[in-house]
């Protein structure tokens, strides 16, 4: 039963990235029809093709791999004819449809003009006599040609370099918005539908003693934690407080939350109060001494404040002796768009400091240790994690649930982040080549030079090569890593 569960938990998974990798390719898709650019192909994964279909001009897919996904627009290397289109070439034009036009008029006249028994020759010498090809050259008049394979004679107008800078920014922007509203809808379920733990007010553990903060540490490291009879019995063991009892009022004080009733009881010390409890679906009220005992000091939020030398910070404090239930509790509305703008913070915090943590994770891989449980996770790392949610008896359901959303809604994040590094092949190197085009078109244009072509995308092949090639060590790295130096579930939850 536990290996089912756990097959199910990956299966869940995948299904989450598959779902994760459709829309953000949604969000690139839609925009793009809806401005005419032509999509011959919308992929999720990569690799051989396992099942597809073709519906107008676009064929649908998915892939072996789950690790990406794409959908194919003519025109992402645009024609070098256009890119060398300058202001004497069509003076009488300011957009950049009409270099468009014009550069596919050089273009149809070329090849018109080309004797199909001879090779193609890309560049000349001033002297007319074919020049040899440097470096990537043949590749990059390789990717031109493939990138405007699926462009019929007239159809140059729907290429996506035909496109004007905002609608070429909303195309490639539109994949991570994807995966930011996807998880922004995600963390608003968690948050605010589940819930996130937190103490309850109601008891589960009555303590029976009340030591001093000072004492119980030292008792706790010489592993001792019994009662003696010279200990002070709390309030809550003398008067009869049980585990399970939830905590109405203090003092004819409504109780909103633990840490309210802990400032309440705290604020108590030497006096009786009345304490309203809830047990078994009856009412009923304890009038209690709450004792004076040594307590260690916490801060705003509830954390123990320490001295220098580690010791806890210690205070008078009043003290009833019980401890509570950790409960599911839905976030007020009003902190979720900062607890939002935390998440995606930090996410872009860690990418930052991704290429660090990953020359770490090669030491681990060489050396061997333990890996950090707030490292990098690769797709193998996470599936095996998902399986152990599904498949542990660590968690109820409903906990199992809401780890679970909240590793997808972890996952689009980093998709939404990673996505707009401005490097090629990333949509952040779309984004960024888009901007560079549109300000070096009007920086020319406010010269009087007038309109020039698209820029050659095709010549940062080599660098985008070097991405890939980034990427793809990356991914095998944390490959070995998550095979053989897996995180588990107790790595980064404990238990």
């Amino acid at each position: 039963m536990t290996i089912l569960l756990y097959i199910l938990g990956v299966i869940l998974f995948l299904a989450a990235i598959g779902l994760s990798i459709g829309l953000h390719e949604i969000g690139h898709l839609v925009p793009a029809k809806k401005f005419g650019v032509k999509v011959t192909d919308y992929m999720i994964g990569f690799g051989p093709t396992l099942v597809s279909f073709k519906r107008g001009e676009t064929r649908y897919g998915i892939k072996l791999l789950p690790l990406g996904g794409f959908i194919a627009m003519p025109g992402m290397y645009p024609p070098k004819e256009a890119t060398h289109t300058r202001a004497q070439d069509v003076p009488n034009e300011k957009t950049v449809q009409g270099i468009v036009r014009e550069a596919a008029k050089k273009r149809h006249a070329n090849q018109e003009l080309a004797d199909p028994q001879q090779p193609v020759v890309t560049d000349t010498r001033q002297d007319g006599t074919p020049r040899k090809g440097r470096l990537f050259e043949n590749t990059l008049a390789d990717a031109r040609e493939f990138s405007n394979r699926g462009i019929e004679p007239g159809e140059e107008h729907r290429t996506f370099y035909a496109l004007n800078l905002p609608k070429r920014l909303v195309v490639m922007f539109g994949g991570p918005f994807m995966n930011l509203l996807l998880g922004i809808g995600i963390l608003a379920l968690v948050l605010l539908g589940i819930g996130v733990p937190g103490p309850s007010t109601t008891v589960a553990t009555v303590v029976e003693c009340a030591v001093p903060a000072s004492e119980a540490q030292a008792r706790q490291a010489a592993g001792n934690d019994d009662c003696t009879p010279k200990d002070q019995l709390t309030p809550a063991w003398e008067t009869g407080i049980k585990p399970g009892d939830k905590i109405l009022e203090i003092g004819g004080t409504p109780v909103e939350s633990w840490d309210h009733m802990t400032e309440q009881i705290r604020a108590a010390a030497g006096t009786t109060v009345p304490i309203k409890l809830e047990r078994d679906g009856q009412v009923i009220t304890k009038d209690v001494p709450i004792i004076t005992s040594e307590r260690p000091k916490t801060d705003e939020h509830g954390s123990p404040i320490v001295n220098s030398d580690g010791t806890p910070e210690t205070e008078q404090a009043g003290f009833l002796g019980v401890s509570p239930t950790q409960e599911l509790t839905p976030i007020p509305v009003s902190e979720f768009p900062a607890t939002v703008g935390s998440s995606i913070t930090q996410t872009f915090s860690a990418l930052f400091h991704l290429p660090q943590r990953l020359v770490e994770i090669g030491q681990i891989a060489i050396n061997g240790g333990d890996r950090p449980a707030d490292g990098p996770i690769g797709v193998v790392g996470i599936g095996r994690v998902a399986g152990e949610i599904v498949s542990t008896d660590l968690f109820d359901v409903v906990d199992k649930i809401q780890l679970g959303l909240s590793l997808v809604a972890s996952l689009n994040f980093f998709l939404f982040a990673f996505n707009l590094v401005p490097l090629l092949p990333l949509d952040g190197g779309h984004i960024a080549v888009a901007l560079y085009e549109g300000a070096r078109r009007r920086i020319n244009l406010a010269r009087g030079r007038g309109i020039v072509g698209p820029f050659d995308t095709a010549r940062l092949l080599p660098l985008t090569y070097g991405v890939v090639g980034v990427m793809l060590v990356m991914t095998l790295l944390l490959l070995y890593v998550d095979l053989f130096n897996p995180i588990t579930l107790r790595d980064l939850f404990g238990g």
